[in-house]
């Protein structure tokens, strides 16, 4: 079945059913000590649950996402939304771009022109890409209750399709951070004739403690001991009970709000708010699409199987199609390159950022625009 054409308007009842909602929030008392030490500031909650209920302009935020052309496909059992955005250029090429959690299509709402029209911001149009952008399924508008849930295979299998068999490409660039690094990751090393490469802003290595050789696999080793100890509690709960966390976050906006923006602030390179990072109703913006939408428990599942099935990405089954990587400095994860070339056996660039976090696409997207430009220019 041909992809119908989708614009988002979210009832004006759920919007006021929202608002409610916030005006009612109960805020648990705040621990002694400093305020994010122990995970979300309740300080900092009641503020940004003021703006979304007073200041926030969600209306703003749709038609900023409506902009772009949307559609809904039947594809593996869901309706599977996605932005399709023609390049401006002599022969745009296809370029699937892939969110990961907590994030939505709204993180690329600020690269996408830089992708399809780089001439408008001084770039070459021979750089022009055609940008596909869908929401993982099970996330966001590629979510309604009752469906099935997607691993990470799944979503990449379901991914593929759309670009082969509903869109019609030969042959496309991926490029993802976060589950969309892997969803890219696994599309490279499941069809890598179907990709000219893959660009990530993440990369999957084992996380098993290695001989430090030198400084900078010593420094790897601490990031990765801290990252295990006092980062991970989110993927245990995601990945073991999700049911039973779905249920705080589908009834309380405040409850999602806390649990999505620590990760916000963690993972970006930010002066100690995530505002200095991201903008407030960018960040807000895509809170709010987990909210309408009602995903977040389903989001959860590449978590579930991940922790269930393992891993699909590993020096056991490794990446062997070009690959490039950009290194942001405040990422969840910088691996050494010789860890990460036993996984990904094919890299071809491999680029230490200046600044930025988990969120590359919101927290630099000229940056990120330009490595994909640099990366693909010589593959497509």
């Amino acid at each position: 079945m041909a992809p119908q054409a989708f614009v988002l308007r979210i009832p004006d009842a759920d919007i006021a059913d929202l608002k409610t909602r916030l005006s009612l929030t109960r805020f648990p008392d705040a621990a002694p000590g400093e305020p994010w030490a122990y995970g979300t500031s309740v300080a900092y909650i009641r503020d940004l649950v003021s703006y979304w209920k007073d200041s926030f302009d969600w209306r703003a935020q749709e038609a900023a996402l409506n902009a772009f052309p949307q559609f809904k496909v039947p594809l593996h059992d869901i309706d599977l939304h996605f932005l399709h955005v023609p390049g401006v250029g002599p022969n745009p090429y296809p370029l699937l771009l892939m969110h990961g959690w907590p994030g939505s299509v709204f993180e690329f709402l600020d690269i996408i022109p830089r992708l399809t029209d780089p001439a408008r911001f001084g770039g070459d149009p021979r750089d022009a890409f055609t940008v596909i952008v869908p929401s993982l399924p099970g996330y966001g508008l590629s979510f309604k209750p009752g469906q099935k849930r997607f691993v990470l295979q799944d979503i990449a299998a379901c991914l593929h399709d759309l670009m082969t068999k509903i869109l019609g490409h030969r042959k496309f660039a991926a490029q993802g951070g976060d589950w969309g690094a892997a969803a890219a990751s696994l599309i490279g090393q499941k069809y890598p004739s179907s990709v000219c490469g893959i660009h990530l802003n993440l990369l999957f290595t084992p996380r098993d403690k290695t001989m430090a050789n030198s400084e900078g696999e010593a420094r790897y080793n601490e990031q990765v001991a801290h990252w295990l100890k006092e980062e991970t509690g989110y993927q245990q709960i995601q990945g073991t009970k999700p049911q039973t966390l779905a249920f705080g976050l589908t009834d309380s906006p405040a409850g999602l709000a806390a649990w999505i923006v620590e990760k916000f602030r963690s993972w970006s390179d930010n002066d100690g708010l995530p505002e200095s990072a991201i903008s407030r109703d960018r960040m807000l913006a895509n809170i709010a699409f987990y909210w309408f939408t009602a995903a977040i428990g389903s989001s959860f599942w590449p978590y579930y199987g991940r922790l269930h099935s393992g891993l699909p990405i590993s020096p056991e089954h490794p990446i062997t199609v070009p690959t490039g990587y950009a290194a942001f400095p405040k990422d969840i994860i910088l691996p050494r390159r010789s860890i990460a070339e036993k996984t990904y056996t094919n890299i071809q660039r491999w680029t230490e950022m200046k600044k930025g976090g988990h969120f590359a696409a919101m927290e630099q997207p000229a940056a990120l625009a330009g490595e994909i430009q640099n990366f693909f220019r010589q593959l497509r």
